[in-house]
């Protein structure tokens, strides 16, 4: 197989899909137990549980952007030791 996008894109989607998932993560968590500095205000969202799911869904989209960039990451570096 060839890589689809080029080494700097690779390894910079792969990097920032990583801080997304631990952030996003950490996000969701406090939105789950529903932490008093996501839920506090009276602008807050009500239902902490909802905002969470949502907030997990986008951690699987992070996280299909990094097994792929990943896979991009290992094609390219596979394809320059074989032409070496």
């Amino acid at each position: 197989m060839k890589p689809v996008v080029s080494t700097g894109q690779a390894y910079c989607c792969t990097v920032l899909s990583a801080f997304a998932i631990v952030i996003l993560s950490f996000i969701g968590y406090l939105f789950k137990i529903g932490h008093e500095s996501m839920m506090g205000s009276i602008d807050d969202p009500e239902n902490g549980e909802e905002v969470a799911k949502t907030v997990f869904g986008a951690v699987f989209v992070y996280l299909a952007f990094f097994v792929f960039c990943g896979l991009q990451v290992y094609l390219i570096r596979r394809q320059d030791r074989i032409q070496l």
